[in-house]
């Protein structure tokens, strides 16, 4: 691949890596950009797998490390969610997956209102109610959006998010955080699957990898810094961007 080509991933890498760490939607970026460098479709969704997973490790390490996920929860949210994108993967096989596109950008604007009249303020996490096990609320959300991720994928990271502030009550940084736990399951199963079909490049996907990785640290770092309201504008941006894009999507469906 040309020089100009490579370096220009190299770049949207980073940036990807920068803003999934935070908000999730780093696809928005990588995913046109291999498009636009010329792979075919299927070899850009594995090759963007390929090189996204090594952004979520590190977004998950450098959290790990600022000691911002809760960890009692790590193993029930990686397990689910790697299962659940195997499920999803299995899924796209027996249900066509623009079905979802009208449910999905119906959630995403509604997360986008949520977002804007939630208030400016940072509010600590909030015990949940007497009887309710965030175990087992940390197991479903990372089950059911981790089958999302491997069916039908926009959003997950920011889906991620707003389950963990409302099923879990924690604020937007703290959700960012745990929710790279599943974003990273996810991921990997994902880019199993595809790794064994042969449909990952991985001469353009290591470079970007790397790219990814440093971008994931320093958004990591970035959320913890800046807080949450930080990450609750950088999250309606993506949700945004995500509307435009599947609405988008289904105006040219229904042209064809």
């Amino acid at each position: 691949m040309d020089l100009k080509v490579t370096a220009a991933l190299i770049a949207a890498a980073f940036a990807a890596g920068t803003i999934d760490a935070i908000a999730g939607g780093g696809g928005l970026i990588t995913l046109p950009a291999l498009l636009a460098a010329g792979l075919p479709t299927h070899l850009a969704l594995g090759t963007n797998k390929g090189q996204s997973t090594f952004g979520s490790f590190s977004a998950l390490v450098n959290y790990w490390r600022l000691g911002v996920i809760d960890r009692s929860r790590v193993v029930v949210s990686f397990l689910f969610g790697f299962v659940g994108s195997l499920v999803g993967v299995a899924l796209v096989l027996q249900v066509p997956r623009s079905l979802l596109r009208p449910v999905v950008l119906v959630l995403l604007v509604l997360v986008a209102l949520r977002l804007t009249f939630r208030g400016n303020q940072e509010r600590p996490s909030e015990p949940l109610p007497p009887g309710a096990s965030p175990q087992r609320r940390a197991m479903v959300i990372a089950l059911v959006i981790g089958t999302y991720d491997g069916f039908f994928g926009p959003g997950t990271g920011t889906f991620l998010i707003l389950s963990y502030v409302t099923w879990l009550r924690e604020t937007m940084a703290r959700a960012s955080a745990n929710a790279k736990v599943v974003n990273f399951a996810s991921n990997l199963a994902a880019l199993t699957v595809f790794a064994s079909q042969d449909v990952v490049r991985w001469d353009v996907a290591l470079p970007m990898a790397g790219a990814q990785f440093l971008g994931g640290a320093f958004g990591a770092r970035l959320a913890v810094k800046r807080g949450d309201r930080f990450v609750r504008w950088v999250v309606l941006a993506v949700v945004l961007c995500l509307v435009v894009k599947i609405a988008i999507d289904l105006l040219q469906a229904s042209r064809r």
